[in-house]
C-alpha cells in the first residue's frame, strides 16, 4: 500500500468542536470538546516531521512534539502520554491555556498556506483519554533517595518541580495558603478556559506518586520559613505575582472599581462555593463595564463579565491590537461572546462621585517608534472622551513582591521585586540554575520573571528540580554533608 506523505491535504487543519455563543456564555464549562480517536488520529497525521522541529524550538519546555504525534497517529494513546510528560509535568493545563497560537503552532511548518497542526488540541485531548483509561506515571523502578523537600506554592512552577523530584524518589511536601491547588490555575484561570476537574486529576496524580500537600498553611504565620530551611533537604519557591500594578489613576478608589485578581479570585471562590466575606463579587447585571489593559488576564475579566449578564463590555488598551500581549485565540473568543475592543486609547481618569463610577476619560494614542524594540503609546492632543461606565476593573498586570520571610533567610531580591537566581556567590563560586542566595533554596516562576505564561513557570519548576538533583548528587559524590 503506498504511503500517503501528504495527509495535511487530505486533512485541513480542525480544532475541537466550539460551543454556541448563546449557549457557552450561559455557564462557565470549557467552550471546546476534545478531540475523538478518529480526529486525533487524523490531525496528528497532518505532521509532516519536517526534520528540523521548529514546533519543539517554539516551545519553552522543547516538547518532543513531532515523536508524540506519530504515536498519536498509531493509537498508541498511553505512550504518547509518556513522552509527554518527560517534557512536560502538566500537559493536560498547557494543552488547554497555553497561547500555541503565538508558540509552537505558529512555528509549525504548515502554518503558512495550510494551516498549523493543532498541537495544543492533540495534547489536551491524548493526556485526558489517557488518564481516563486510568494511565498514571509509572514509579515501580523508583528508589527512595532519602531526601526531602519543601515547596512553597501549589501553583504551576511548583505542581511541575514536585512532578519531577517524585519520579527521583525525592519525598516532596507542597504547601500553600490557598484551600486548593493549582494557585491562579485554580483561583485566577476561569473554568471555561480549565475546568477544575483537570486540576483536581492533577492533584490525585500526584499524590499517587506520594507528592503530600498541606493546604491551607501560610508561610510566615502558620509554619516559619526558617523551619523549612532548616528541617528539610532543599526547598523550592514559586508564589508566582500577585502584586496590583498600580496604574495610579485618579479616581480609582471609588466605589465600582475592582482589581482584576481579586474579582477573578472572588467569582472562582463563589463558584467553588469556598468564598469568604473577603471575596466579594460585584453585581454586574444590566452593568456597563469597562476593563482596563491587554493581557490575558483582561480577557479573563471580560469574558466573566459577560457570564454575569452586564449589559456591554468594553476593554481599552494604549496600543493596537497587533502589539497586545494577550493570546490572539481569547481576543477571538471573547469577540464571539460580545465583548468591545478599544484600541488605542490610554485611560485618564476614572470619573464618578460616592455613589459609584460614571466613566473614564480616555485619550487617543498613536504609536511611536522609540527605538527600544516596542511601538511606545504617546497621546494624542485635543482627542479625549468619555466612556460610559458603571464598573471599572483594572487589569494593568501583576509584580512579585518579596516576602519578609524569605528576606530574613538570606534570599535576596531585585529592586524590582524579582527574586535574584543563579550567578556567582561571594567567593565568586557560580551558583546552580535557579538557586538563591540561600544555597538551600530554589525559585522559579513569576516571582523570578514577572508576570509570565504559565508554560515558563512549568519550565522554571522542571529546571529548578533538576538543579535541587544535581546538588544532592554533587554532595553524594563530594561525600560532603547536606547544606545545614
Amino acid at each position: 500500500m503506498k504511503k500517503d506523505n501528504f495527509p495535511f491535504l487530505r486533512f485541513p487543519r480542525e480544532l475541537p468542536r466550539e460551543l454556541n455563543v448563546p449557549v457557552r456564555v450561559l455557564g462557565y464549562g470549557e467552550i471546546h470538546t476534545t478531540f475523538t480517536g478518529e480526529q486525533i488520529t487524523e490531525q496528528a497525521s497532518r505532521c509532516i516531521d519536517c526534520g528540523n522541529p521548529y514546533c519543539s524550538w517554539g516551545c519553552p519546555l522543547h516538547n518532543h512534539i513531532p515523536r508524540w504525534l506519530e504515536l498519536a497517529r498509531e493509537g498508541r494513546v498511553e505512550d504518547a502520554a509518556a513522552l509527554m510528560h518527560e517534557t512536560n509535568p502538566l500537559p493536560e493545563i498547557c494543552g488547554r491555556i497555553c497561547p500555541q497560537d503565538r508558540l509552537c503552532e505558529q512555528a509549525c511548518t504548515l502554518e503558512t498556506g495550510f494551516g498549523a497542526v493543532t498541537i495544543g488540541a492533540i495534547e489536551r485531548s491524548i493526556t485526558d483519554e489517557a488518564f481516563k483509561r486510568g494511565w498514571r506515571p509509572k514509579l515501580d523502578h523508583v528508589e527512595p533517595t532519602g531526601k526531602r523537600v519543601a515547596i512553597v506554592g501549589a501553583g504551576p512552577a511548583g505542581l511541575a518541580a514536585a512532578d519531577v523530584l517524585a519520579r527521583s524518589g525525592v519525598a516532596v511536601e507542597v504547601f500553600d495558603r490557598y484551600e486548593e491547588i493549582g494557585g491562579l490555575l485554580t483561583f485566577g484561570i476561569p473554568p471555561f478556559k480549565l475546568d477544575k476537574k483537570i486540576v483536581d486529576t492533577r492533584r490525585d496524580v500526584l499524590e499517587g506518586m506520594g507528592v503530600k500537600f498541606r493546604l491551607k498553611t501560610e508561610i510566615g504565620k502558620d509554619i516559619e520559613f526558617a523551619m523549612l530551611v532548616k528541617d528539610y533537604d532543599a526547598v523550592f519557591l514559586g508564589t508566582g505575582a500577585y502584586k496590583f500594578v498600580d496604574g495610579q489613576l485618579h479616581g480609582q478608589t471609588l466605589p465600582g472599581v475592582h482589581a482584576a485578581l481579586p474579582f477573578l479570585i472572588a467569582n472562582m471562590r463563589r463558584l467553588l462555593g469556598t468564598a469568604t466575606a473577603e471575596d466579594v463579587m460585584p453585581e454586574l447585571l444590566g452593568k456597563r463595564v469597562v476593563v482596563l489593559g491587554g493581557g490575558d488576564t483582561s480577557m479573563d475579566c471580560v469574558r466573566t463579565s459577560v457570564r454575569h449578564d452586564a449589559e456591554s463590555v468594553t476593554l481599552v488598551y494604549r496600543r493596537d491590537e497587533a502589539n497586545m500581549p494577550g493570546s490572539r485565540r481569547e481576543v477571538k473568543y471573547s469577540r464571539d461572546e460580545g465583548v468591545d475592543f478599544l484600541f488605542q486609547r490610554q485611560p485618564l481618569e476614572i470619573l464618578g462621585d460616592a455613589n459609584g463610577v460614571t466613566g473614564v476619560r480616555v485619550v487617543e494614542t498613536r504609536l511611536v517608534d522609540d527605538g527600544s524594540g516596542r511601538a511606545r503609546a504617546e497621546a494624542v492632543p485635543g482627542s479625549e472622551e468619555v466612556l460610559p461606565a458603571d464598573v471599572v476593573i483594572l487589569a494593568f498586570g501583576f509584580l512579585p513582591e518579596p516576602p519578609a520571610w524569605a528576606t530574613a533567610s538570606g534570599i535576596q531580591f531585585a529592586q524590582n521585586g524579582k527574586i535574584i537566581l543563579g550567578g556567582a556567590d561571594t567567593d565568586g563560586n557560580m551558583r546552580l540554575p535557579l538557586q538563591t542566595t540561600n544555597p538551600k533554596v530554589f525559585a522559579g516562576g513569576d516571582m523570578w520573571r514577572g508576570a509570565d505564561l504559565v508554560v515558563r513557570a512549568v519550565l522554571d519548576g522542571r529546571e529548578a528540580a533538576k538543579a535541587i538533583k544535581q546538588m544532592f548528587a554533587e554532595q553524594a559524590e563530594s561525600g560532603e554533608p547536606a547544606i545545614a
